[in-house]
């Protein structure tokens, strides 16, 4: 297993006996969405994923049957043969919740495609258009060249690569999916080859450092081929018979992990990473099990082979809540002894305060995530559950589907790698915001404890000495706020997503209200809970176009105070009415009954309110930033 890791995307279980069975009566279910995910979340080859394709494409009419799967068309261009790829692409995005529709285009056209306005990737209004090129698609060669030759080259490859993703804005406006190149591993100089400028190696580094560069800031998102290409081998990765006879940019026993990988990146765009990594103990964070042995016995120490295999695991969970992942255990063990190891054992890396909720009891593991979910107010499709033990893997796959639980190996020292190999936590920009996500869910677990301890609902609010923080949409918010956008789906009213360029235009519109919104309180601050967007319908009209918030704020008061600052803002533009919309996802049942509860009125299939009548009384400080 470990040696095919990505190969056999082993941290999935094994597909079932009756895998085929299963997808032939897909179409034939009475929830075919849920059918269609569930065989998607097995380690599939590309034969099962090809099955698994056609199973999708028989189900009529997916947006009446498939609510669970978020609708996305993908265009693909590349040099090499990619119908080939795309039904693994296909099959992999309903892994991660996506109906995915893949737009391929004649082999070798990929130029004509992005260039023509009237051409089949330009007509089909991608949501994205995945640049699938390597190096024998760009002009990376010449003849002998000394290092200032050398640059002119790779500036006309990154000009070629540049020009097709702006055509490909200026003709759709789509998001560019930008892929770095794989380097071949023939060389021609042997160890000097990454030092000489005449050499593929050398410019396909050079290539990709200026690719990478010059990705910041932009709209587009990387899809990082060359590391994955290196992670297997890049002799593996390059195929020249295969190539030869068809035309596949790489190997065909990477189609499954590359579909994998761009399906993922799709699902980081669109919001869908998970956010909270669930633990268990004993044998997953130390060797060994404390209740049994003890806490001086059980393997944990550097310099042992065993006890470094563990810490890996807590080194990475560390590494992880740095980027913003949240903390929490789930560990049949008894609380005190558990808890103990944190707090005493000196080789321990993880600590109580790392943990933003601990579920050390005898109850079932489920159950458990059950509490951390509603305690950090995070949905169970956050949440990624390590354990060693195949039977508790199992049980809460079986009770909790939507929570993400990897296979793990028979060596502890390779649990940290496949963790990282599932790739559970995507990312596409790395903002201030997500730096400290991990701190605002654990104050918030906090929080709860709190309003568990007071009791009263208005005690536990005066108590919370609430600040509320007003300030139009910035470039130094804008990722945030596109996360926020892609990533809310149960308190938002119309979940209608924006990408970060369309968010600098909303900036630039006189025609539009655009609020980030930020909450502080006793525990710290919240950081940024809340986006609104308004639009002048006509001269005296507001329609809320976006209206959404962090879950881990419901219930505090926070929607009656940005109603409050609407009214006031549009009083002071002259505008009369508000009008809104509740558009039903089938994830957004919370705030239904949102717009009644704040007294707008019914008005067909809007919402409105008078800004004349009177606004709701204040429940915290209101800053403006």
């Amino acid at each position: 297993m470990i040696d095919t890791l990505y190969e056999d995307l082993a941290w999935l279980p094994a597909a079932p006996p009756d895998f085929r069975e299963r997808c032939r009566l897909v179409a034939q279910n009475d929830d075919p969405g849920r059918e269609l995910r569930a065989l998607a979340s097995y380690a599939l080859s590309t034969p099962q994923l090809n099955r698994l394709a056609s199973a999708f494409e028989r189900v009529t009419s997916p947006s009446d049957r498939l609510p669970q799967l978020a609708p996305f068309r993908l265009g693909l261009l590349g040099n090499g043969t990619l119908d080939a790829i795309a039904p693994a692409i296909v099959a992999s995005s309903l892994r991660h919740g996506f109906a995915m529709e893949c737009v391929t285009v004649p082999f070798g056209t990929f130029a004509q495609q992005a260039y023509d306005p009237a051409s089949l990737i330009h007509r089909a209004r991608c949501d994205a258009v995945l640049l699938a090129l390597d190096a024998r698609a760009l002009p990376l060669h010449g003849p002998a060249m000394d290092r200032e030759e050398a640059r002119t080259v790779v500036d006309g490859a990154v000009a070629v690569l540049d020009g097709l993703r702006s055509a490909l804005h200026a003709g759709s406006g789509t998001t560019c999916i930008v892929q770095t190149l794989a380097a071949f591993p023939e060389t021609l100089f042997g160890n000097a080859d990454r030092r000489t400028s005449t050499t593929s190696r050398y410019l396909v580094d050079a290539f990709n450092e200026r690719l990478i560069a010059g990705l910041t800031g932009s709209p587009d998102v990387l899809l990082d081929c060359a590391a994955l290409a290196e992670t297997v081998g890049l002799g593996r990765w390059h195929s020249p018979a295969q190539w030869n006879l068809a035309k596949l940019p790489f190997a065909d026993a990477y189609v499954p992990v590359y579909a994998d990988q761009v399906a993922r990146l799709v699902g980081a765009i669109k919001g869908k990473s998970r956010r909270c990594l669930v633990l268990d103990l004993d044998n997953t964070v130390w060797g060994g099990v404390v209740g049994d042995v003890g806490m001086e016995n059980i393997a944990i120490a550097e310099g042992d082979a065993v006890g470094e295999a563990f810490r890996s695991v807590q080194r990475f969970a560390l590494e992880l809540r740095e980027r913003g992942v949240v903390l929490a255990v789930s560990s049949k063990n008894d609380d005190a002894v558990a808890r103990r190891v944190f707090r005493e054992h000196p080789d321990m890396l993880l600590r109580e305060n790392h943990i933003a909720v601990f579920q050390a009891n005898w109850k079932d593991k489920a159950s458990n995530i059950k509490a951390i979910s509603e305690e950090l107010s995070l949905g169970l499709d956050a949440f990624v559950f390590l354990d060693d033990n195949p039977a508790e893997r199992g049980i809460v796959r079986q009770m909790l589907p939507d929570v993400a639980v990897p296979e793990l190996p028979a060596d502890p020292a390779y649990y940290a790698r496949t963790l990282a190999a599932a790739g559970y936590f995507e990312s596409t920009v790395f903002s201030p915001e997500d730096r400290q996500r991990a701190d605002y869910y654990e104050r918030n677990a906090k929080r709860v404890a709190l309003q568990k301890e007071l009791g009263g609902l208005d005690e536990y609010l005066a108590s919370l000495d609430m600040e509320i923080t007003f300030s139009p949409f910035d470039a130094y918010g804008r990722d945030r706020i596109a996360q926020l956008i892609n990533k809310s789906n149960q308190f938002n009213l119309t979940t209608k997503r924006y990408t970060p360029a369309e968010i600098a235009q909303l900036e630039r519109d006189s025609d539009v209200l655009a609020l980030q919104i930020r909450l502080s309180d006793v525990f710290g601050d919240n950081g940024m809970i809340s986006v609104v967007i308004c639009r002048r319908a006509d001269r005296a009209v507001w329609t809320i176009d976006t209206w959404l918030m962090s879950c881990r704020v419901l219930g505090r008061g926070v929607e009656r105070m940005v109603l409050r600052e609407l009214i006031a803002r549009a009083r002071a533009c002259g505008i009369a009415r508000l009008t809104g919309y509740f558009i039903p996802t089938g994830r957004n049942e919370l705030v239904r009954d949102h717009y009644a509860s704040l007294g707008f009125r019914p008005d067909g299939e809007a919402w409105c309110y008078d800004v004349t009548e009177s606004e709701p009384e204040p429940t915290m400080r209101v800053r403006y930033g």
